[in-house]
């Protein structure tokens, strides 16, 4: 996939919402097209089950990917999701190894996100998701909604990956301006009073979309 266009002296990333769980936050983002969206499979005040996420992906535009987050599930499960439709990529948050994502790509051929915490510096990488996907080092595994030391990646040229961990309005810009992530990953950030706020995330999409 290759990277949005801007520009002469604007830079520009992908854009995830994550964390989707009502009929609203489909319309919010119909409003303004980020690329992907999150579905939270994962125990999370914003998990959805199945039937909710096939009732809000069929209201989805589909110029939108779906991606499912998971932790330590069952590839079967994950696959029967890839495969009726209601996801279009897989992130994975837990202890999942290169022979899991090998088993998910021989049943699905699905692209993978493969989480990774940071707390001050960048641990050891698996090789064989399609993207990784940084984020702040918690026995939660993620959704902290706090940022860790972004200078863990300056110079990063690895896999292309999406950037999560406490990004807001305030310092999406900041983020992109030290680093060149392919996606900027938000969900706690774009919410107030713990539901996704339509204008938080209309802010947030066009900041990420232009960033002087």
């Amino acid at each position: 996939m290759s990277p949005p266009k801007a520009d002469m002296g604007i830079k520009m990333s992908r854009v995830k919402i994550c964390g989707l769980s009502r009929l609203e936050d489909i319309i919010a983002v119909n409003n303004t097209l980020p690329d992907y969206i999150g579905f939270v499979f994962a125990k999370s005040r914003r998990q959805v089950d199945k039937c909710k996420a096939s009732m809000l992906k069929e209201h989805l535009d589909n110029r939108i990917k779906a991606v499912g987050v998971f932790v330590n599930e069952e590839v079967e499960v994950v696959v029967d999701l890839y495969k009726d439709g209601i996801i279009e990529l897989v992130q994975l948050h837990g202890d999942e190894d290169a022979g899991y994502i090998a088993r998910l790509k021989d049943c699905c051929n699905c692209p993978v996100i493969k989480a990774i915490g940071i707390s001050s510096k960048l641990p050891p990488l698996p090789a064989a998701p399609d993207y990784l996907l940084f984020d702040t080092l918690s026995e939660q595994r993620g959704g902290t909604g706090k940022v860790f030391d972004w200078n863990a990646l300056k110079g990063f040229a690895g896999l292309p990956y999406f950037l999560a961990g406490g990004l807001t309005i305030a310092n999406v810009t900041g983020a992109m301006t030290l680093l060149s992530p392919f996606c900027v990953d938000v969900s706690g950030g774009v919410e107030t009073d713990g539901v996704k706020d339509a204008e938080k995330i209309g802010e947030f999409v066009r900041l990420a979309r232009g960033v002087n």
